[in-house]
């Protein structure tokens, strides 16, 4: 099929829809939603956060050098769109989206306690890019809800915490699972065992309620 040359541009999607707290004290504290994120290291852990330099958390970002991805749900899409378009110059964010600064176990940064899950970051060098700064960092730990947490596995639900993403202007929830990672070369076998243990633990969901 015929396709059409745009000019050069950042076309992926979707992308996390995140609230960044950073800042030292409360009288700093802020917070501000950043799509510009990833991962970019398992080991160590590394990711990173753009930022422009004329944004009033990216003074705090160089002189802290920490900060903290607090993770999205549908129940803080107002709060991560808010603090999106809002300044700290002019807004205690924390307080006119009634949130909790929580304590958070490594960084000064404070966390999200509405957030499911938390992730402390050291900033480990900052990049000049262009319209955005790149802050590299490592992620130094991880605090996360325990009523998100699967209990026999202990994995993260994502079924649970419901979290959203961001795609060309527009939040979304996440939809339905239509695979696991490596499902394309599984064996009929190991495919037919999962699904019956799958089936299994719903059997006894719904006897337990």
């Amino acid at each position: 099929m015929p396709k059409v040359d745009w000019k050069p541009g950042n076309m992926l999607y979707p992308l996390p829809a995140v609230m960044v707290s950073l800042g030292e004290t409360p009288e700093e504290f802020n917070i501000i939603t950043i799509a510009w994120t990833g991962t970019i290291c398992s080991d160590p852990p590394m990711c990173y956060i753009s930022v422009r330099p004329g944004r009033h958390s990216y003074e705090i970002l160089s002189r802290t050098k920490e900060f903290v991805i607090n993770l999205t749900t549908r129940d803080l899409a107002y709060a991560t769109d808010w603090c999106g378009v809002r300044s700290g110059r002019h807004h205690q964010k924390f307080d006119s989206m009634n949130l909790t600064p929580g304590k958070a176990s490594v960084v000064n940064a404070p966390i999200i306690e509405e957030s499911p899950v938390n992730i402390e970051c050291k900033v480990t060098e900052i990049k000049p890019l262009g319209t955005h700064h790149m802050f590299l960092a490592e992620v130094v730990n991880v605090m996360v809800e325990d009523k998100y947490l699967d209990s026999e596995t202990g994995a993260f639900s994502l079924k649970k915490a419901r979290p959203i993403a961001y795609s060309h202007g527009n939040y979304f929830g996440l939809g339905k699972k239509i695979g696991k990672f490596g499902f394309s070369v599984e064996k009929k076998k190991t495919r037919r065992k999962r699904h019956e243990k799958h089936m299994k633990n719903r059997k006894g969901g719904d006897e337990a309620v």
